[in-house]
């Protein structure tokens, strides 16, 4: 029963970190290439342009919020083997003051002063389990999944790259860039607010707002870049 506990810890660990990877890609990915595309939409006259562009744009984009990603797991695992090391060192040179904070987050579990020495006593004896527990309770540090930084670069950068595709999709099949961009908008804020709502509902927010928050930042963002291009063009 234990082992299938921690299977379920892992796993729900595991999708947490999927979620948040794709919230990040996704969230970048519909604002970004949208937003160009709209400005560009109010500068130049040829569809093909802004699909090149665009596309260029969510090539550029993934990389360079995949890397970002993987910068971001990379720092996790270089921190906690940081702060592994430490621990380790501290058991090995200060053992005293080490088994000092474990009595203490036993004590305040409200446990007898009997109870705390022999949970101390019985905590102590393997110093792998030690430095484990003071990690996990002192620091509040999680051991890192070694292909975090592999995995997280990966899903944030695919992410983006679909969501920067739903943009530009009309661009791909009508001439007129402005014709263009009326159903790339629809599409695009159908797709921000739903978005939006998702990723409102899994933290927490108040899924109605939050979609709402996203949709106008989204449009905003698009509407902002088209009226800039169109200043600069007259």
């Amino acid at each position: 029963m234990e082992h299938h506990d921690h299977q379920h810890k892992e796993l729900h660990l595991q999708s947490s970190d999927i979620l948040t990877d794709i919230v990040i890609g996704m969230s970048d990915g519909l604002t970004v290439p949208f937003a160009l595309a709209a400005g560009l939409s109010g500068a130049v006259s040829s569809t093909h342009l802004i699909v090149i562009a665009g596309l260029a744009e969510i090539a550029a984009g993934s990389i360079a919020m995949g890397l970002g990603g993987y910068l971001a797991g990379k720092t996790e695992i270089d921190h906690y083997n940081s702060e592994l090391k430490r621990e380790h060192d501290e058991v090995e040179t200060v053992p005293h003051k080490e088994k000092a904070e474990v009595k203490e987050f036993f004590a305040n579990l409200g446990l007898s002063e009997d109870v705390q020495q022999q949970a101390v006593e019985e905590m102590t004896k393997d110093k792998e389990k030690w430095v484990d527990f003071m990690m996990k309770y002192e620091l509040g540090l999680d051991k890192p999944d070694p292909k975090r930084a592999r995995n997280s670069a990966f899903n944030i950068g695919l992410s983006y790259v679909a969501g920067g595709i739903v943009p530009l999709l009309p661009y791909f099949f009508i001439d007129t860039p402005l014709q263009a961009l009326k159903i790339s908008a629809v599409v695009t804020l159908i797709c921000l607010f739903a978005f939006g709502f998702f990723k409102s509902k899994i933290t927490g927010v108040n899924p109605w707002g939050g979609a709402l928050r996203v949709t106008v930042i989204g449009a905003i963002a698009a509407g902002c870049a088209f009226g800039i291009a169109r200043l600069i063009q007259s």
